[in-house]
């Protein structure tokens, strides 16, 4: 439950969707992935455009979804998987803070490149764990 009450937190920080209160704590990291895929996609648009402002608003966006996935990080339960998502995060906010520095579109791709593989996972997870026994308690 600490993990739900952490990333709801998280997602709630970064606004992302009014269905929030309504979904379990796989549907809220899948949810944030959502987001922030959505986010650079809209930065590739706007260093594409020109648009500083627009760019260096949904950068900040992107940035602050990776914030709430890192916050919403289990390091008790996961370990090395916590720790391993930790370091890929930061390094998607290095590549970020590079991309919105020098308008490199690539590091954009780069990044979002890295985010819809994990988010691939996040999906695949549900039907994952349908299929993992349950232990009884008699």
């Amino acid at each position: 439950m600490a993990m739900n009450n952490k990333a709801l937190n998280a997602y709630r920080n970064v606004h992302v969707s009014s269905a929030v209160p309504y979904a379990d704590g796989i549907q809220l990291i899948q949810m944030m992935f959502d987001g922030l895929v959505d986010a650079l996609s809209q930065a590739e648009g706007e260093v594409e455009r020109k648009s500083i402002a627009e760019k260096c608003r949904v950068i900040n966006r992107a940035t602050s979804i990776i914030h709430g996935l890192k916050d919403s990080l289990d390091f008790e339960k996961g370990t090395d998987l916590a720790r391993n998502l930790d370091d890929l995060y930061d390094y998607m906010n290095r590549r970020l803070f590079f991309a919105n520095l020098h308008n490199d579109v690539n590091a954009i791709r780069e990044v979002k490149g890295l985010a819809n593989e994990v988010r691939t996972a996040w999906k695949l997870l549900p039907s994952l764990l349908k299929d993992q026994p349950v232990a009884i308690a008699s």
